[in-house]
């Protein structure tokens, strides 16, 4: 074949040296890549067209830091394009945005003020019941009106509604259960919005006051906290719509007025409304709906007067005092908070004295009207009083939120002076900072011990301390006899749920001031309590939490494993499902942590245990995801272990973690890689001098690759892993190892399917077939023929597999394929091949140019050649001449590159391939053009002078 027996000759150190950037020498003491670029941004302004001047100015810019790039003393350049731009003037704030403006101008709370949303959740998860409730549902209709009726009638007609409804046109729902009757209180808020949005204001005022009587109900009294969730829901969803309607009546020319405005700004008809909503609400008979009902408009006094807020608080505070129910009292200050912090939160005054007036009727939760009431509904104290907590802590998060410490010691004396008062020392140790509680952590304590046990639980209150424990340490000196006198209350608890619900806070303060002993016998007690009876299954959510805290803080794995019980707690996880979570978290943590790998035997045994558990998890029904995970985690423990010089453990090592995880595809990729990573660093060590023993260990580690890639499923993960390992055997000088993985490889290359999936989608495989085979025949390059299997026996097998491989009929790969075969063939005739594998000769040593080993790769060639032509041939049809077009610069190019133009034949067809790419007008004119270009430079260069007769006998045609 003309192609090859006239190759071009290469000089391959002369063309690198031709090829190279022209270095320019640079001043690094001037200049950085990620220096700061000022743009200089010149601008011309035109003038009048009489007389049509230009002036320019010049300006630079400069724009917010960058963090990533501050450390250079610089900003980036894609600010400083978009500041130098055209400056626009500014529209004026819309009101929306002036609105946000002041709001978080003006707004005393803060985002570390936790918000009444952020506990709703949990209150109606907490309090339940299975008992059957009763809801009021109103006969609520609309009474037809004369257009022509007077003012003061329709006034009538809606007292008369009002009256009405506390008469009695309404009916009881009885024997709901908990899910119905949140269903029904979310039609009523439903209602109230369908109403308010078919203007019945009054039919809405109607629901939101029977709502409100509901608060009046403690039939079923541990549902009581869940109730006023619900039913203040609605309350605020009233206010909200109250508030809007009447500032949308303040909209003077489309403009809204700001959320500081004065009542001065507020129009007359505006007023009017207001007041006329607060007299509605001020003929309400009973005292519960008038009080919570006012409380949630409580907002619109801002449209009467400055001082409509600070002086409706005290009043309502003081309305509270009629309530007799202690518990619906107590929620009563609690909404009257709420609203509070949301309109008036500097009113603190008022706040506290919500509070002390809650202190002052304390005692009437131990009274005998509430003790009857309990007996009735056969409910117990402790668990009576755990009603309180959500209220009170709600009243104290509220009144200590950025208060100074003289107040809040203060309330604190108060509650010690009260008999009783473990609800709210509770409260008090939930609400307040946690500096301010560990700061007095013994004073605490001490108060604890004097509580009455028979009402509020101790080991509630000693949780509630070791909560503040974790977010703020105690006094150094403290600390032991902090955790001894908790300790000895914790470990004398006798049900299962109270102690694990106490140890688990107590865990973290344990782990963040002790050393491995105390929590050595801190997990020792958890499973002495927790193992009997089996109990540690249904606190599994628990024990998860301590393992997180015991390896946030006990992260030097040597030192965990030395934690003699560590390992018997995680035997408490029974449940495959947990066990597997907690072993990812171990995981997580090391992967995380550990900075050096390891060799460390204790850490391998437990980590290695924790990474069969997390693979045997695995089975059909497992999700890809999940295995992907998994996979990762294992992986990651595989990187960390390194036997430094001792590479025979290091490989035995590999030898059992792939008969543990032979399971996870990916992770017997991992192991190939680190095996293969082996060998390549053996022979760095040897310096790729083996002796007998290193040879023996390279080819083990070569066997154990060979073995493991057929175990993998996907193909081109296998073919990859082929090439790659039989790259590393050529490197180690195992010649016969790496003809078995190229064998492979060629061998595997007929399974590959038409479709691949990638990432759930099916995809056609020829692409990625295509990549590999270009790699495969890089390789192939410096790969040796066997003795005994005659001159480029992989190159013509692989050939063969090509040839037999059925292909797309709209792909052109195989003639690229084939193209690069050329490229190979070409590289093939070179004295000296372009690069070689250190102590391995290649066929450039073996042959010496034998004319013999030429002639084999002409032979080759002209095959090769033919199939090309003949494809070229067939896509003659008019429906692939544009293929047609691009095949025949593709191969023109390969010609141009690699072949000696100064024959006549190759010439020729060169000329000939050129004119069948813009024959049908479908070719790259941009392309052609710069190829021409590429040609002539190419003529000046020396001994190219024949690509000037070249470039005369190349025509560009233009398409039309």
């Amino acid at each position: 074949c003309y192609f090859l027996r006239h190759a071009r000759s290469r000089n391959y150190v002369s063309e690198s040296e031709v090829c190279k950037l022209e270095s320019v020498p640079l001043d690094f003491g001037d200049y950085h890549p990620l220096k700061p670029i000022t743009v200089t941004d010149s601008k011309t302004k035109k003038m009048n067209r009489k007389g049509s001047t230009s002036s320019t100015s010049s300006s630079s810019s400069s724009s917010v830091m960058d963090p990533l790039s501050s450390v250079l003393d610089g900003t980036d350049p894609l600010s400083l394009f978009a500041a130098a731009a055209d400056p626009v003037p500014a529209a004026p704030a819309t009101d929306g945005a002036r609105r946000k403006r002041d709001k978080d101008e003006s707004s005393a709370v803060g985002s570390d003020f936790e918000p009444w949303s952020s506990k709703r959740g949990e209150i109606l998860a907490r309090y339940t019941t299975t008992e059957k409730l009763s809801i009021v549902s109103g006969g609520f209709h609309r009474k037809a009106t004369t257009a022509g009726s007077a003012v003061s009638e329709k006034v009538r007609t809606r007292l008369e509604e009002l009256d009405d409804l506390e008469e009695g046109s309404q009916k009881e729902l009885l024997n709901l259960t908990q899910q119905d009757y949140m269903n029904r209180i979310e039609e009523l808020n439903q209602s109230l919005k369908d109403a308010w949005s078919s203007d019945q204001k009054v039919k809405a005022l109607k629901i939101v006051i029977q709502c409100s009587k509901l608060l009046s109900d403690t039939t079923v009294i541990q549902f009581y906290p869940s109730k006023f969730v619900l039913i203040t829901d609605i309350l605020d969803t009233f206010g909200k719509l109250v508030y809007e309607r009447i500032l949308s009546m303040c909209v003077d020319n489309r403009v809204s007025l700001p959320d500081n405005f004065s009542p001065e700004s507020v129009n007359d008809t505006a007023k009017e409304t207001c007041l006329n909503w607060f007299f509605k609400i001020a003929s309400i008979r009973e005292l519960i709906p008038r009080f919570y009902v006012e409380a949630a408009i409580l907002k619109c006094n801002k449209f009467l007067s400055k001082t409509g807020i600070s002086e409706c608080l005290p009043r309502l505070t003081s309305m509270i005092r009629g309530i007799g129910d202690p518990l619906v009292a107590v929620y009563a200050r609690a909404y009257l908070c709420r609203v509070g912090m949301e309109v008036a939160p500097q009113l603190k005054e008022s706040l506290n004295k919500n509070f002390f007036d809650f202190l002052l009727t304390f005692k009437q939760i131990h009274g005998d009207t509430v003790q009857n009431q309990l007996v009735v509904q056969c409910v117990e104290i402790p668990l009576y009083l755990t009603l309180y907590s959500p209220a009170i802590d709600w009243i104290l998060q509220c009144i200590a939120y950025h208060a100074p410490d003289v107040l809040l010691t203060e309330m604190m004396e108060r509650c010690k002076k009260l008999g009783n008062n473990a609800l709210l020392l509770n409260s008090v140790m939930s609400a307040f900072r946690a500096e301010f509680i560990a700061a007095r952590s013994m004073d605490f304590i001490g108060m604890i011990k004097e509580c009455d046990e028979s009402g509020f639980p101790k080991h509630l209150l000693f949780r509630s301390l070791g909560l503040n424990l974790a977010l703020a340490d105690p006094p150094e000196s403290d600390r032991l006899q902090i955790l001894n006198e908790a300790w000895k209350v914790i470990t004398k608890l006798k049900n299962p749920q109270d102690y694990i619900n106490c140890a688990e806070v107590w865990v973290e303060y344990t782990c963040r001031h002790f050393t491995k002993r105390e929590v050595n016998t801190v997990l020792a007690d958890v499973i002495k309590h927790m193992t009997p009876d089996r109990a540690f299954e249904d606190a599994y959510p628990q024990l998860q939490s301590i393992i997180q805290k015991v390896i946030t803080y006990i992260y030097d794995f040597a030192l965990l494993f030395s934690v003699e019980k560590f390992l018997p707690f995680l035997d408490m996880f029974q449940k495959e499902s947990v066990r597997v979570e907690v072993c990812k978290c171990i995981m997580e943590s090391f992967i995380k942590h550990q900075q050096e790998p390891t060799k460390d035997p204790v850490i391998l045994n437990a980590l290695l245990h924790v990474c069969k558990t997390m693979h045997d998890s695995v089975n059909a029904l497992t999700l890809e995801d999940e295995k992907r995970t998994l996979a990762a985690l294992i992986n990651g423990f595989i990187k960390m272990v390194s036997f430094g010089r001792d590479f025979e453990q290091q490989l035995s090592f590999y030898v059992e973690a792939r008969s543990m995880f032979c399971n996870l595809e990916p992770v017997l990729v991992q192991l190939i890689h680190s095996v293969n990573q082996l060998a390549m660093e053996t022979r760095r060590v040897m310096k790729g001098n083996h002796s007998r023993k290193t040879a023996a260990f390279v080819r083990a580690c070569v066997a154990f690759c060979f073995i493991t890639i057929p175990s993998l499923s996907s193909i081109f993960t296998r073919l990859n892993l082929y090439l790659h390992s039989g790259q590393v055997a050529l490197a180690n000088q195992c010649l016969s190892q790496a003809d078995a993985f190229f064998k492979a490889a060629v061998s595997l290359v007929p399974e590959v399917p038409k479709m691949i999936s990638i990432d759930g989608k099916m995809r056609p495989s020829d692409a990625f077939l295509l990549e590999f085979l270009c790699n495969f025949f890089s390789t192939l390059l410096v790969v040796p023929d066997h003795p005994e299997q005659g001159v480029l026996f992989l190159v013509r097998g692989l050939l063969n597999v090509i040839q037999d491989y059925t292909w797309e009929d709209n792909s052109d790969d195989k003639v690229r394929i084939y193209t690069n075969v050329l490229h190979l063939l070409s590289a093939m005739t070179q004295e000296s091949f372009i690069y070689h594998v250190d102590k391995v000769d290649s066929n450039d040593a073996l042959y010496g140019g034998d004319s013999k080993f030429l002639a084999e790769i002409n032979k080759v060639s002209e095959t090769v050649v033919s199939q090309i032509l003949d494809h070229l041939k067939a896509l003659g049809k008019e429906e692939t001449l544009k293929r047609q077009s691009q095949l025949a610069l593709y191969f023109f190019n390969s010609i141009l590159a690699h072949g000696d133009l100064r024959n006549n034949r190759l010439n020729q067809l060169s000329v000939n391939l050129w004119n069948l790419a813009q024959k049908h007008g479908f070719a790259d004119t941009k392309t052609m053009v710069k190829t021409l270009e590429y040609i002539k430079r190419r003529s000046k260069q020396p001994e190219m002078g024949h690509f000037t007769e070249l470039a005369l006998r190349l025509p560009l045609q233009s398409r039309t």
